[in-house]
């Protein structure tokens, strides 16, 4: 795959990937399934939702539409979890498909069409409407273990109060083209 569009999707997406990897370390079981009322989600509901929705949108990516008559979306805001594990090991399922499927592309894939609900989109926008997607949730991710966690929450990204050190390190380097994650 010699394409910086694709090459830097996959890196957008590992980038969210890990956010929520980073996430789950500090939270425990119970923490996991917490919601706030019934109306609103746990962080093991917003999983389930996620990977629901990579494995019906990238499996058979180019061949099928992307909502896919298997796929039970109501049930994913039902939770089936048990366990911390159940939840990263479906997790990494949804990954794992998504992945497979991006390392596949050619660049002359990026122009054809594929369906979702019967609409189409390039395989660009198809990427950029699931990268979108799974940002919105992963921020809802994070959000909860902040509010969960109170004060033990460790920062994954700039901490407060240290912008400007961040910055004058930054920009003490030299000039070099490449991706924002390639420090993380």
């Amino acid at each position: 795959m010699q394409n910086s569009y694709l090459n830097s999707t996959i890196k957008q997406f590992e980038y969210y990937k890990n956010l929520g990897d980073k996430t789950f370390i500090q939270l425990n079981s119970n923490q996991l399934f917490w919601s706030s009322n019934n109306e609103t989600n746990s962080i093991a509901i917003i999983v389930k939702h996620i990977t629901g929705n990579m494995l019906s949108r990238w499996t058979n990516f180019l061949t099928e539409d992307g909502e896919k008559e298997w796929r039970n979306r109501d049930d994913e805001f039902i939770n089936s979890f048990a366990t911390k594990q159940d939840i990263l090991n479906y997790w990494e399922t949804g990954w794992d498909c998504l992945f497979k499927t991006l390392q596949k592309l050619k660049k002359d894939d990026l122009e054809r069409i594929i369906y979702i609900r019967n609409q189409g989109h390039t395989v660009t926008e198809a990427i950029n409407r699931q990268l979108c997607h799974y940002a919105y949730h992963i921020g809802q991710i994070v959000l909860l273990a902040k509010i969960i966690l109170e004060s033990d929450w460790k920062t994954l990204s700039i901490a407060k109060n240290t912008s400007e050190n961040y910055n004058k390190e930054k920009f003490d380097q030299k000039k070099i083209k490449k991706h924002f994650t390639d420090d993380l």
